[in-house]
């Protein structure tokens, strides 16, 4: 599905035309892997089973709600610089750098090690794009929201991990 370009609102905050439209490209990426994320954890959540059912289906229930918080403040930012952001599934798996996952039978093993390889997969990628807001395009606003996020999905893997060890 092509994705229609959409005309950027002018703002005057001190960024180029350019430099917002690669910001909002970088956000709408980071959005679309944000929504993949958060309904693969919807899934898990949902088909969890086994011993620590009940810890895990808390725990899925608080990383959806952050992911749905994170993709908040992600739009919003996109908005910011006067773009707009992705709002279809189909948008978001034509600009997504996660998989999917619809099998609901994965041991729960498999479920924490695919989640937490998003996360990590997420963090890698946020790294990169914290440098490219800050150096390449000079938007500290955008670094600063990426900073935050990429902090969230640290503690998120981090949680995660622990029920693997």
């Amino acid at each position: 599905m092509a994705t229609k370009s959409m005309e950027m609102e002018q703002v005057n905050i001190g960024l180029d035309e350019k430099d917002t439209k690669a910001l909002n490209e970088l956000l709408n990426v980071l959005l679309a892997d944000e929504h993949v994320l958060y309904v693969k954890t919807r899934n898990f959540h949902w088909n969890m089973r086994g011993m620590d059912f009940m810890e895990l289906h808390e725990l899925l229930d608080a990383h959806y709600n952050s992911l749905q918080e994170i993709s908040d403040q992600i739009a919003e930012r996109s908005r910011m610089l006067g773009a707009h952001p992705l709002g279809s599934m189909g948008q978001f798996l034509e600009k997504t750098r996660l998989t999917e996952e619809g099998d609901p039978t994965l041991a729960t093993e498999t479920m924490l090690e695919k989640l937490v390889a998003d996360h990590e997969s997420i963090i890698r990628s946020l790294r990169e794009d914290i440098a490219a807001a800050a150096d390449e395009y000079g938007d500290e606003g955008t670094a600063d929201l990426l900073i935050g996020t990429l902090r969230e999905h640290e503690k998120m893997a981090w949680m995660l991990r622990s029920f693997l060890k």
